[in-house]
């Protein structure tokens, strides 16, 4: 992370991302290592050219790279700015896919509420069109500022 160039009108993430001392990524922030970073990283790191120690290695490296450019590739089509019926069909295959193969290639891993939830993404991309028009990162950022406030848990007296 460290070392990516990005341009000046993309959000970065913690530099030492990964420690205690980051804290806590915020939505955009995870879209962005998401969309952006991950995919480089793995790429580099397991991609075609790469060496490893053994083929058997390599191999299941590959699959798990792929199988995660699956989620990625769901993710960037989500957050796009403009959606269509097809980009929303392949949002979906791409989830289909991620989710079908979660099991086969995570074996000790289990299914959860947001892999059932992210299948309803799929709608809502048909009917409110792209999720920048209705996601809550604006709503995040204030509760951010709301948490931050001091307070002194009594309603209505001042501190």
């Amino acid at each position: 992370i460290r070392d990516t160039s990005i341009p000046t009108w993309l959000g970065s993430v913690p530099s030492n991302f990964g420690e205690a001392s980051a804290g806590t990524l915020k939505a955009d922030e995870w879209r962005t290592l998401i969309t952006v970073y991950l995919p480089i990283t793995l790429v580099n790191l397991w991609g075609a050219g790469t060496s490893h120690s053994s083929p058997e290695l390599a191999a299941r490296l590959r699959t798990v790279l792929d199988h995660t450019m699956e989620l990625v590739s769901a993710a960037y089509i989500a957050c796009a700015r403009t959606m269509t019926a097809r980009r929303a069909q392949a949002y979906r295959s791409y989830m289909v896919s991620y989710v079908g193969k979660l099991k086969e290639i995570h074996p000790t891993s289990s299914l959860r509420p947001n892999h059932h939830a992210a299948f309803h993404i799929y709608d809502y991309l048909l009917l409110f069109s792209p999720a920048h028009s209705w996601w809550c990162f604006p709503f995040e950022r204030l509760i951010g500022i709301l948490q931050r406030l001091p307070v002194n848990h009594k309603f209505g007296k001042s501190l």
